[in-house]
């Protein structure tokens, strides 16, 4: 197990949001599916990215971070423990979901919390208790690498605030494949800070993605992949997490992810109906 170290501000959007789905809408290459409580995933086709001008990199890079990405830690006496996994927060009708890989979690997340945007041992965006784990079935009776996808429903804070009021969100999209241009956030365990890198996802096979970049050591396991990303803000469509075959990677070099499909947005409707 490679990719997981084992442990011992409301939708800012709108407008951004709209001109994507105008554009989309008008090339035809969007589908909406509405989620409980009125939240919408997006399911771009794939190959929406693909004619954008774009840098890839090949070589994960350490940096400052993003609001809406983070790490899981573990507590100890009220006390951060060691980061072992990221998550990033997706939009929800009630602002208090995130994503990771289901092999991050167990079904009781027990003294699990998401501290988002963390780097150098600062908590800019504060600390968030994980209150329950949705995983899919086939995970929990099979640990099937094909749903290595897990939401986490995440405590409001003291003030009943959401996280997604605080950190911003991504949009969740499903049925991407091919090659996509995505940016990969991480946080290897060995570091107070995550990586970033740039690259073109491959079909692996018909349900992972395969992402080449180096640096994608233990901890990175439930880094988003994140297309159509905005610049600046580390906001866009996360359209898989580092997991799945090998449980994301038995090298740092080559990561893969699996491709979310009809079943994570089964999933995600559970968890956005609370069941």
């Amino acid at each position: 197990m490679r990719r997981m170290a084992r442990r011992a501000h409301g939708w800012r959007l709108p407008a951004r949001l709209i001109a994507i789905l105008a554009t989309a809408l008008a090339c035809g290459t969007l589908m909406l599916i509405p989620a409980d409580g009125g939240a919408t995933a997006i399911l771009p086709r794939s190959g929406l990215a693909a004619g954008r001008a774009a840098t890839a990199s090949h070589t994960g890079r350490p940096f400052g971070g993003v609001a809406a990405v983070g790490a899981l830690f573990t507590m100890d006496s009220g006390r951060l423990g060691t980061h072992f996994c990221t998550a990033s927060v997706v939009h929800s009708t009630r602002g208090d979901l995130a994503v990771t890989a289901a092999h991050c979690v167990s079904d009781d997340p027990g003294q699990v919390v998401f501290v988002p945007g963390y780097a150098n041992g600062t908590e800019p965006y504060g600390i968030w208790q994980v209150t329950r784990v949705y995983t899919d079935q086939a995970w929990q009776s099979a640990q099937d690498p094909d749903d290595d996808v897990a939401f986490l429903r995440l405590s409001d804070g003291s003030d009943g605030t959401p996280i997604e009021d605080i950190t911003g969100a991504e949009q969740l999209g499903t049925g991407w494949q091919g090659s996509t241009l995505v940016q990969v956030i991480g946080y290897p365990n060995s570091a107070d800070q995550p990586v970033v890198c740039a690259n073109w996802t491959k079909s692996f096979s018909p349900t992972q993605l395969e992402f080449d970049c180096r640096g994608y050591t233990n901890g990175t396991s439930g880094g988003p992949l994140l297309a159509d990303v905005s610049d600046g803000s580390g906001q866009g469509t996360v359209i898989g997490v580092i997991g799945g075959y090998e449980q994301g990677g038995d090298t740092p070099d080559v990561s893969y992810a699996p491709a979310f499909g009809a079943a994570v947005a089964a999933l995600y409707r559970s968890a956005e109906a609370g069941g």
